[in-house]
């Protein structure tokens, strides 16, 4: 079993980190839950019993550690100084806010429900399939692409009322 857990742990531990860090949005947080996450898998590694793929069961685990995490100190923040956020804002700059003030992508994200910032963050930051996505959350395919649309309407919606309160175009 020690052998197993050294291969989930080269296998896994960044790609854990970076859901706990896109979930939790604090670099400290993200470690402390990703040291977490392992010890659980280490704990639980003798009654998986594969019903489901072992990603999948280890993606479970950290979102749960984290939703438990997010319980205790509310909704997450968002810091534009990491990868992920920054190449987000940036996006956003090049789809044409050369001309105007740059949303605040934090402030956006936090507004979102949390089922919908788990979905947004697993779909356009860590760059998950639909599939994968739906197999991570336990949810349907279909409310996946609902819960994205619902996100990404939410969000266009909000960037059109700050437009108009900024009197933007």
């Amino acid at each position: 079993m020690a052998e197993e857990f050294e291969h989930i742990v080269r296998d896994y531990q960044d790609k854990i980190f970076r859901l706990a860090f896109s979930m939790l949005g604090d670099r400290a947080a993200a470690e402390e839950t990703a040291q977490d996450v392992l010890v659980r898998v280490w704990k639980g590694l003798g009654a998986f019993r594969g019903e489901a793929s072992l990603s999948t069961w280890i993606y479970t685990i950290t979102r749960n550690t984290c939703l438990t995490a997010l319980s205790r100190v509310g909704p997450r923040q968002v810091s534009l100084d990491e990868p992920a956020p920054r190449r987000e804002a940036e996006r956003h700059a090049a789809a044409g806010w050369q001309t105007a003030a740059p949303p605040d992508a934090a402030a956006l994200l936090n507004r979102l429900p949390a089922k919908y910032r788990q979905v947004v963050a697993l779909f356009h930051m860590q760059e998950k399939s639909y599939d994968e996505v739906a197999r991570m959350l336990d949810l349907p395919v279909g409310t996946v692409k609902t819960y994205l649309f619902r996100a990404r309407k939410s969000l266009a919606e909000e960037l059109a009322r700050q437009r108009i309160r900024k009197g933007g175009s």
